[in-house]
């Protein structure tokens, strides 16, 4: 697949085939996440791969719970509270993969560092017929003390990019077309 091809067809993906990602597969795509620019290339990003179902499933729960708990500091998600509040919505959508990359404050780029090994990965996924969507109900669980000692997480690793892997169940349509954006200075 081309790059320009790629860009243009990824998709968030939220129905997965039960097939599992084979674990090379995975490796390979991290250390392609891994090739991301990065500032003064300080590479500050971490991964961390969970896998199973049942799990995932575990893990959703006590997701929706943090982010209902923390709704009131975030006004912006209150639209979803009916959807957090559904015992039968899985915020990692029924993937068998959650891949998770983590950045290091030893730089305050680290956020910016990450993304693009974010957007490395799913590029890359998508070109091995993969697909992946970047779940924001997660961050406050990834990022909670409980979970990073239970995954032996430094205390200076963030959470960035979380994000489900699998087969999709279909192939997405196409996309929107994009918004009119400003553009300056040309």
């Amino acid at each position: 697949m081309e790059t320009i091809e790629a860009i243009k067809t990824r998709r968030s993906i939220r129905k997965y085939k039960d097939t599992p990602v084979d674990k090379e597969l995975v490796k390979e795509l991290i250390e392609l996440a891994a090739w991301a620019p990065s500032a003064m290339n300080i590479q500050p990003w971490a991964f961390l791969v969970l896998e199973g179902k049942e799990y995932l499933k575990e893990l959703s729960t006590k997701a929706k719970e943090l982010m209902l708990a923390n709704i009131d500091k975030r006004p912006e998600l209150k639209k979803y509270q009916k959807r957090l509040e559904d015992e039968n919505y899985n915020v990692f959508h029924n993937a068998s993969t959650v891949v998770a990359i983590y950045g290091s404050t030893d730089t305050s780029w680290y956020i910016y560092d990450c993304s693009l090994a974010a957007q490395n990965f799913m590029l890359a996924a998508h070109d091995k017929g993969l697909g992946t969507c970047w779940i924001g109900f997660a961050h406050f669980l990834f990022d909670s003390e409980e979970f990073k000692q239970k995954h032996n997480i430094p205390e200076k690793y963030r959470i960035v990019a979380p994000f489900t892997l699998g087969y999709p169940e279909k192939q997405p349509a196409s996309g929107p077309a994009r918004k009119d954006y400003p553009v300056f200075g040309l």
